[in-house]
C-alpha cells in the first residue's frame, strides 16, 4: 500500500507528542530513575575556629570576629566544599573549654526528588548559627589561647578522608594564662624559632598536619605597625607549617 508523505509526517508528530507524554511519566513514577539533576558530593571535613577574647570585640581597637566570621564562613564552606563542619572556640583555656556546638552535616541524606541546593543551603544557615552560638560563649571565657584552639580543632575534625580546611578567626594573638606572645621578641627568624621552641615545649604541637588553615584578621592588632606586622605574620607561618606542618593559605583573609 502506498502511503503519502504527508501521511508519514502525521505519523511521525504521534510519535513524538506520545514521547513527550510518556518521559515525563516515567520519571514521576520510576523509583529506579532519578530525573532531577544530582549534585555533586560534599566530602572535605572542615572546622572553624572563633575568637572570644576582648581584642575580637567590635571596638576601634578590636578586629570585629563576629563581622569577619559573618562575611567569610558561608564563602568559606561553600568554596572549600565542605561536607561537614565542626566548631573551636578561642579563650583562655581553649581545649578545655566548656563551649561546645554538634557537628553539622552541610551535605545530608537526599532522595533522587530532593532539592539539593535548598537543602544545602538550609544546613549552612544552620553552620552560621551553630558558629555564632560559639562566639556568644566564647566571649563569656575570654582569653586569647589560639594554640589550645588549634589542638582542639585539630582532634575534632575527622582526619581519615579529605586533607581537612580549617577556618581560624582570629587576631592570633596568643594570650593564655601560661604564655603571652606581645612579650615574645620575634624580629628575626631565629628569635622566633626560640619562641616557637617554648611554645611547643611548654604545650606540645597541634595535630594539623597537612590540614590547610585560612586565618581571617591575622595580626590585625599591627595595622599601624607593618615591620611587626610582618613579624607578627612569619612566626604563625614557621610555627604551623614549618612545625605544625599544616598549610597557611590567605584567600579569605579580612
Amino acid at each position: 500500500m502506498h502511503h503519502s508523505a504527508r501521511t508519514g509526517h502525521r505519523s511521525t508528530v504521534r510519535a513524538t507528542r506520545r514521547l513527550a507524554v510518556v518521559v515525563p511519566l516515567v520519571c514521576a513514577l520510576s523509583a529506579l530513575v532519578s530525573c532531577t539533576q544530582q549534585e555533586e558530593a560534599l566530602t572535605t571535613p572542615c572546622g572553624v575556629v572563633v575568637d572570644g577574647s576582648g581584642s575580637a570585640a567590635a571596638v576601634k581597637e578590636g578586629f570585629d570576629s563576629e563581622a569577619k566570621l559573618k562575611d567569610s564562613l558561608v564563602e568559606f564552606l561553600t568554596g572549600q566544599k565542605c561536607g561537614t563542619v565542626d566548631f573551636a572556640p578561642i579563650t583562655r583555656s581553649s581545649r578545655s573549654s566548656s563551649c561546645r556546638q554538634r557537628q553539622v552535616d552541610l551535605d545530608p541524606p537526599h532522595d533522587a526528588n530532593t532539592d539539593q541546593k535548598a537543602q544545602r543551603a538550609a544546613a549552612r544557615r544552620e553552620a552560621a548559627l551553630a558558629a555564632l552560638a560559639e562566639l556568644k560563649c566564647a566571649r563569656t571565657q575570654n582569653g586569647s589561647d589560639v594554640w589550645g584552639a588549634l589542638a582542639r580543632i585539630g582532634e575534632t575534625v575527622a582526619g581519615d578522608g579529605p586533607a581537612p580546611k580549617l577556618l581560624v578567626v582570629s587576631d592570633f594573638q596568643q594570650a593564655d594564662p601560661e604564655f603571652f606572645l606581645s612579650r615574645q621578641d620575634l624580629s628575626t627568624e631565629s628569635r622566633r624559632a626560640k619562641v616557637i621552641d617554648t611554645l611547643v615545649d611548654k604545650r606540645g604541637l597541634p595535630g594539623i598536619k597537612g590540614m590547610d588553615v585560612f586565618p581571617v584578621g591575622l595580626g590585625m592588632q599591627y595595622k599601624a605597625k607593618p615591620s611587626e606586622a610582618d613579624d607578627f605574620e612569619s612566626f604563625w607561618v614557621e610555627a604551623l607549617e614549618g612545625r605544625a606542618k599544616a598549610h597557611v593559605d590567605s584567600r579569605y583573609r579580612r
